[in-house]
């Protein structure tokens, strides 16, 4: 069931879309400050981003495929059917297997004998990435609880949980794309 024109918007979603606008205006000043910070100390060292990133982007691209996936696999009746759960699930363990991913650059970092303290450059990176690692998390935790509720029972309003998910979702890889943008060019 789709809503009416002129319908306001469910709760759930503008509490995303002004969790989404905090979020975004918090990037932006992390790449302020690390704009000012590269263009005004000589201890700027460029940082070779691991090449784990890419691998950890597709596992994130191919999650959020999977989850809207899922959400269009429940119906107009709100039927829940193995696809739309297994798609659901198929996008946490993407999601996880990302921030595993993550987990892997940072030791692939410190292997290197880059650290959050041993220049600017690589803190940064740390920040950036610990920061999107967080928001992804609280990601996969409603993820999580959306899979359950879709376990249980579907209606209305879970249906537009699970949309309001699916929107944060989404914007965590567009944020990442962002931020591997960043990494890659200035850091």
């Amino acid at each position: 069931m789709k809503p009416k024109l002129g319908a306001p918007p469910s709760a759930a979603r503008t509490g995303v879309f002004v969790g989404m606008g905090a979020i975004a205006m918090s990037f932006a000043a992390y790449t302020s400050a690390m704009m000012v910070r590269r263009e005004s100390a000589p201890d700027w060292h460029h940082v070779q981003v691991p090449s784990i990133l890419y691998v950890n982007t597709l596992l994130l691209l191919a999650s959020s495929v999977a989850l809207e996936s899922g959400r269009r696999h429940i119906g107009d009746d709100y039927e829940v059917g193995p696809h739309a759960r297994s798609r659901l699930l198929l996008a946490l363990a993407l999601g996880i297997a990302f921030l595993v991913g993550q987990v892997l650059a940072w030791r692939q970092l410190a292997q290197q004998g880059l650290f959050l303290a041993t220049n600017p450059s690589s803190s940064f990176f740390y920040v950036f990435t610990a920061a999107h690692g967080l928001h992804l998390l609280g990601g996969l935790v409603a993820l999580a609880y959306m899979l359950r509720q879709v376990s249980v029972a579907v209606g209305p309003g879970t249906s537009g949980a699970l949309s309001a998910v699916a929107w944060y979702w989404h914007f965590m890889d567009a944020l990442w794309l962002y931020l591997l943008g960043v990494l890659t060019l200035w850091l």
